[in-house]
């Protein structure tokens, strides 16, 4: 059974996030996850970043905003 977060705030997250995207990528990896969800507050900025960090490394990037 796979788990995908679909609730994730990175430190591109101008109002509370601390999770840096290079981290985020790796445990994904480490933990076998086929995607995980980025829904940042008040922006986008890492969505590109996120977007091709995920697909490099065989992970499903969904890209969301809150």
């Amino acid at each position: 059974m796979s788990f995908v977060h679909l609730h994730l705030h990175t430190d591109y997250s101008l109002l509370d996030g601390a999770c840096r995207l290079d981290n985020v990528i790796e445990k994904c990896k480490k933990a076998k996850m086929p995607a995980v969800a980025v829904t940042d507050h008040s922006n986008m900025f890492c969505a590109v970043d996120f977007y091709r960090a995920a697909l490099k490394n065989g992970i499903r990037p969904i890209i969301g905003y809150e």
